[in-house]
């Protein structure tokens, strides 16, 4: 076992859906398999859903297949989600995880106030740099390797709000420069700046993290703190 940082680099360890699964358990969330060979997981309120999507595979941000998908309704007799957040494999799961908890300790799912500054104050109070250019809707972390950034939202991605052309958080890790990514994570137009803030300092955070096997990609930018 590796204890290694930075934790945006440090991938998922392979078990993305065993460790978010295990969260959700833990948090009594419902589960049961779809006709999707999905895996929903489903809040006890019923208004908060996270869905493991990879067999299904319905699409791809960055080239990298989805792997989880998390939703809320305002209320139990809606139909549709209110937002929507996609993250594909090699997302660290301790970042995930840590976003589930927020999403389940809310009140209200869809209730959400701060401005977008809350996800780079997030990130700046880890040391992340704001964008020259946009320095209230990018920043990157001191390697130039991962980037949150308020951007057009892509395609397939699902919101409550019709309207084209919205905005959204997207964040990805791309540890050499004109290769692949490593990972990426995509939110909707409305979901709540403080659970996008949440999900950004986690991935910031300088407290290093257990790896099995670390991304070949991140080779060179990975430091072992210690092993165990």
């Amino acid at each position: 076992m590796y204890w290694v940082t930075p934790r945006h680099l440090a991938g998922d360890d392979g078990v993305l859906a065993e460790r978010i699964g295990d969260t959700l358990t833990g948090l009594g969330w419902r589960m049961w398999p779809t006709s999707r060979h999905s895996l929903l997981y489903v809040s006890p309120d019923g208004l908060r859903g996270a869905e493991w999507i990879l067999a299904a595979h319905p699409f791809e941000l960055g080239g990298l297949p989805v792997a989880w998908q998390l939703s809320a309704r305002p209320h139990a007799a809606s139909a549709l989600a209110e937002w929507n957040a996609y993250f594909t494999t090699g997302v660290p799961y301790e970042a995930l995880a840590d976003i589930l908890l927020a999403i389940d300790a809310r009140e209200a799912p869809d209730a959400g106030f701060d401005g977008p500054e809350t996800v780079i104050n997030a990130l700046s109070a880890w040391g992340w740099i704001r964008d020259v250019d946009r320095p209230r809707t990018t920043a990157m972390d001191p390697g130039l390797s991962s980037s949150v950034s308020l951007e057009m939202v892509p395609p397939l991605i699902e919101d409550a709000d019709p309207r084209p052309d919205l905005v959204g958080w997207q964040a990805w890790a791309e540890p050499v420069l004109g290769a692949s990514y490593l990972w990426c994570a995509s939110f909707s137009a409305s979901v709540p700046n403080d659970l996008v803030a949440v999900f950004a300092s986690s991935l910031a955070s300088p407290v290093p993290v257990p790896r099995r096997t670390v991304p070949k990609s991140g080779e060179g930018r990975l430091t072992v703190v210690r092993r165990s």
